[in-house]
């Protein structure tokens, strides 16, 4: 294993920001894994912290394939993660709304220019995303939906479901998107936490990563099998939102198959508990996401189903 210094920037009230590397095996760059980017992204730099460790040990015992280079970059953004910050610091841009990055512009253009610098000619990409949306999600795999995209390649992962988006403007400025279109195979994982530790779905994550190398040859050795994975379209979720706002109450949970027509949530009026409405399944299918705050807006999306198919 190498640890080395990727990319620094220089503060004038801080300690240089060093964005550090782990590096493993050597030859073809064949895969890099990149943590937190934003501030609050904590369970997304552990589960890269635990591959760096678990990657050690392959390594000490000669399992990673030969020719083949590994590269994990757990966190880029601890400069937020010290003061609790999801975005950047000083003016609250997002490193990745930055992405190829521009070495002469502004500090969240350069670091993204200083991590897309190190990350662009591998064959495969890993990004450890978090869910942009306020609540509790089933873990999955994504992959942007643009020419170089093959979406069969998310079944090497063994989760639940693998998960196709069309891009929309402002994804064309992420590390996802822009690894696609400089021809690496980019996938987003997506662990059920973010800004707290869960070491269940870190697990998960690490083995679906390692299962993923396994399969195509990176590392030697069988990791358990997992699921037989089914890939969806983005739109294939149903979105539900709430038509009022108050006090929100789950009627159902992450994981859970419900019918057409089923209650899956009340919104009470937060002064007197009188119910101003009742939210239902529009269709059968699978709770994909649950909102998960106690309080709610109108029009916030409070589920996602996945349709069952006929």
């Amino acid at each position: 294993m190498k640890r080395e210094i990727l990319y620094t920037i220089k503060s004038p009230y801080r300690e240089p920001m060093d964005i550090v590397g782990f590096c493993f095996g050597g030859g073809s760059r064949s895969i890099a894994v990149v943590g937190a980017m934003r501030g609050n992204e904590v369970q997304q730099m552990y589960v890269c912290a635990r591959l760096v460790k678990e990657l050690e040990k392959l390594e000490k015992r000669h399992a990673i394939a030969d020719g083949k280079e590994i590269l994990v970059i757990p966190c880029v953004n601890y400069y937020s993660m010290n003061i609790g910050k999801r975005f950047w610091t000083m003016d609250n841009t997002d490193i990745n709304r930055m992405f190829p990055g521009y070495d002469l512009g502004e500090t969240t253009q350069r670091i993204a220019d200083g991590v897309f610098s190190n990350v662009k000619d591998y064959e495969y990409g890993i990004q450890m995303a978090s869910f942009y949306q306020q609540g509790d999600f089933l873990p999955h795999v994504k992959m942007m939906k643009t020419d170089f995209a093959e979406p069969e390649l998310m079944c090497k992962f063994g989760m639940r479901y693998g998960i196709l988006r069309t891009p929309r403007p402002y994804d064309t400025t992420t590390l996802n998107f822009n690894w696609q279109i400089w021809e690496t195979k980019a996938f987003s994982l997506y662990t059920n936490a973010t800004d707290f530790i869960d070491d269940s779905s870190a697990e998960d994550a690490v083995t679906a990563i390692l299962r993923f190398m396994s399969s195509v040859g990176i590392i030697k050795g069988k990791i358990r099998p997992g699921y037989c994975t089914e890939i969806i379209h983005e739109n294939g979720t149903e979105q539900i939102r709430s038509d009022a706002a108050g006090i929100f109450r789950s009627m159902t949970h992450v994981g859970a198959h419900v019918e057409e027509n089923d209650i899956l949530g009340r919104i009470i009026d937060p002064l007197d508990c009188s119910e101003k409405s009742i939210i239902r399944a529009e269709h059968s299918g699978e709770v994909f996401f649950e909102y998960n705050k106690p309080l709610i807006d109108e029009s916030t999306i409070c589920f996602k189903i996945i349709k069952d198919t006929k």
